[in-house]
């Protein structure tokens, strides 16, 4: 059986631990949305301007079959390298690229059901 792996990034463990405020975030931008490394630089801007009001955030992704809350900065940048490589993954994709250990991007759906395991 295959257990669900859930990785959460140092900063997002932290703000979580101390009861920060940490705001999730869709991926299927990253991936879908601009080609990189338009993406990633985006990505990391939008991060920056949700640091500088005092929230940590998590950018939901799903790297080699493992759920990542928040993602480092060199998970950021796979993800952003991986672009459209990645599943598009909604509530309903989400078993089959756990399963299939598989890159998975998530929808706005998707991301609402794994901020909250």
């Amino acid at each position: 059986m295959h257990k669900l792996e859930f990785n959460y990034a140092p900063e997002v463990r932290e703000a979580l631990a101390t009861g920060r405020p940490v705001v999730a975030l869709e991926s299927t931008i990253i991936s879908h949305g601009m080609p990189y490394p338009q993406n990633v630089k985006t990505a990391r801007e939008v991060e920056d301007v949700i640091r500088s009001h005092g929230v940590t955030p998590a950018t939901i992704g799903i790297l080699e079959g493992v759920v990542c809350i928040g993602m480092t900065p060199e998970e950021l940048e796979t993800f952003g390298r991986l672009g459209p490589k990645c599943h598009k993954v909604s509530r309903r994709d989400l078993a089959f690229v756990l399963a299939a250990r598989a890159n998975g991007a998530t929808t706005v759906a998707g991301t609402m059901l794994l901020a909250h395991p």
